[in-house]
């Protein structure tokens, strides 16, 4: 089936269910969750801002926070006080990192850091991968959950002794946490315990929350303070950042306490689709609210049902699946949010099959 865009988007803005997320938001659906009094900021000074800086340093245990418009910058940032701090350029990241895979090697080129990747690209970062490293390390950046591998999470006493491994050798140890809000289900542990191994930890408030956009970086006190001149050096202290701090305040509302039932929906759909031909969960179970799903279908078969569904039960599942080293087979993920609550388990298990139907 071949489809031009302009065909996609009709068929997908006539759908009237999303399988992923919080489904198809639209301007008015967002704008609409802001509060009704909002005091705002000046350049990120005060109101809302300072109201949510104040908020996310409690959730998470840590001295202080500071809001930036973009995840990218905040993390950066941190990277960069750790490595100046310690007089090493060198940070430490599994293969699958953002910062190496996503942001165009801006940390060594605005940043003049060096990456070392440490580890296998399908499977966790380990404390033995760590111990081959020889030379000193600024940083080492862990992420939670691992998303290009399904949301994985290392085991609590491992995750304790990669954090021990970097303070031993007198490196920082920064948070990947864009989706942290996903673990304390996981883990059965509050966030600032989770928090509590790291010297600073960077949070998004779109990725699992919803809000328009936006991101936090909690720590201490000083290098903080520093943090915020670096924002201003890149250009992300705006005049008015209200409208994002507003909006990820009443996403964290809203969203945060229905994480655990995300995540018991996530381990229902994966038993159902446990037993279904050409289906592969990872990991299976989930140890997230999110998951991946591989598919043995080849990729045109699997945008022509992705189509069809759409067209006969107004139902949106996903736009294409990411290639894998087989040709018949697809990739897809699926992070458990609001619409995907109104999907039961046996009638994802019949999409699913669906969508690897020949």
């Amino acid at each position: 089936m071949d489809s031009s865009e302009a065909e996609i988007d009709r068929i997908r803005s006539a759908c009237t269910r999303w399988l992923a997320w919080h489904g198809d938001r639209t301007a008015a659906g967002m704008l609409s969750e802001l509060p009704a009094e909002i005091t705002p900021d000046r350049y990120g000074d005060g109101g809302v801002v300072e109201e949510l800086e104040g908020h996310l340093a409690d959730l998470l245990g840590m001295p202080t926070a500071a809001f930036f418009v973009s995840g990218t910058m905040a993390q950066q940032i941190a990277l960069r006080i750790h490595a100046d701090r310690r007089n090493h350029r060198t940070i430490a990241f599994h293969p699958t990192s953002h910062i190496e895979m996503h942001e165009g090697g801006a940390f060594a080129r605005l940043h003049g850091l060096v990456g070392r990747p440490v580890g296998d690209s399908y499977g966790l970062l380990t404390l033995d991968r760590l111990e081959e490293i020889a030379e000193p390390v600024g940083a080492l950046l862990l992420e939670l959950p691992q998303r290009e591998i399904g949301g994985q999470l290392p085991a609590w006493d491992e995750l304790i002794a990669q954090t021990a491994w970097a303070r031993d050798r007198g490196a920082a140890v920064h948070l990947d946490g864009a989706r942290l809000w996903q673990c304390p289900p996981a883990y059965e542990r509050p966030l600032e315990e989770i928090a509590g191994l790291f010297d600073t930890v960077y949070v998004s408030f779109y990725k699992d929350l919803g809000a328009l956009a936006g991101s936090g970086l909690a720590g201490p006190e000083d290098v903080i303070a520093e943090a915020r001149e670096w924002r201003l050096r890149h250009g992300g202290t705006l005049f008015s950042m209200w409208p994002y701090a507003a909006s990820a305040l009443a996403a964290l509302q809203t969203r945060l306490p229905r994480m655990k039932a995300y995540r018991d929906h996530a381990l229902a759909i994966a038993g159902a689709l446990r037993d279904l031909e050409g289906v592969r969960v990872v990991p299976d179970p989930p140890q997230t609210s999110m998951m991946h799903f591989h598919l043995a279908v080849p990729e045109d078969e699997f945008e022509a049902n992705v189509l069809r569904i759409a067209e006969e039960a107004g139902i949106w599942t996903w736009p294409k699946g990411y290639p894998t080293t087989h040709p018949d087979w697809q990739v897809v993920e699926l992070t458990v949010g609001d619409s995907t609550l109104d999907f039961e388990p046996g009638e994802v298990r019949d999409l699913i099959a669906r969508l690897v139907a020949s």
